[in-house]
């Protein structure tokens, strides 16, 4: 079955996974990995699976794992600079990390803070951790951070990256329901190129972007 790619749009994609609850594609261009639309979640059962996750922003451990996000960023901003932490959560963390040396850090997250006011403000960096694999539609969202994000500015990106079909039938990042869209160090360079970034991979699962 062909199914338009969600984040770059293109109309060839190809079959890459399947099992015994989803099927998966992978789009010829870009190269990211997508669930079955028909396999998506409602909201109300969304929102069940995200009230799940024990993120408390006193756990010094979900810190230190933020962490490699945060520092890196933080050597990269100047003082005084102005961002958003895009999917925040309903336990805001890395915000309250940032303005330790960044005091504005607005948030938005469709379900817990979902004052889409502030997504028509410009940012000189925007943070989205552990959140573009939820996106349904990820052209929606990457739009919006092309909108809010400054020339110059820095967006920062955590999730898991797609390896190989033969790794990503025994991963268990799949297996999360909400997990719907899986990039690739391909996809992030295809982005770059498209849209004038600046690409920096750090680690397993932290990707750096600077808009030209």
């Amino acid at each position: 079955m062909q199914h338009t790619c969600p984040l770059c749009l293109h109309d060839q994609t190809v079959a890459y996974h399947q099992d015994k609850r989803r099927h998966y594609f992978q789009c010829e261009q870009c190269q990211l990995v997508f669930a079955d639309p028909s396999t998506l979640l409602p909201p109300q059962a969304e929102v069940s699976q995200y009230n799940l996750h024990q993120n408390d922003h006193n756990d010094i451990g979900y810190r230190r794992f933020l962490n490699r996000l945060c520092e890196p960023l933080l050597e990269r901003l100047a003082l005084e600079q102005k961002g958003i932490d895009f999917g925040c959560g309903p336990g805001p963390t890395l915000s309250l990390m940032l303005e330790e040396q960044q005091p504005k850090v607005a948030l938005y997250d469709p379900y817990f803070h979902p004052d889409r006011s502030v997504l028509r403000e410009r940012y000189d960096f925007i943070t989205c951790t552990e959140a573009i694999e939820h996106f349904y539609r990820p052209a929606r969202e990457w739009q919006l951070f092309l909108d809010m994000l400054n020339h110059g500015g820095w967006l920062g990106i955590m999730t898991k990256l797609v390896k190989s079909p033969e790794a990503f039938g025994n991963w268990h990042y799949k297996n999360d329901p909400t997990h719907v869209s899986f990039f690739s160090e391909a996809t992030f360079e295809f982005l770059a190129q498209r849209d004038g970034f600046e690409l920096e991979f750090i680690g397993q699962d932290v990707i750096l972007m600077q808009k030209h």
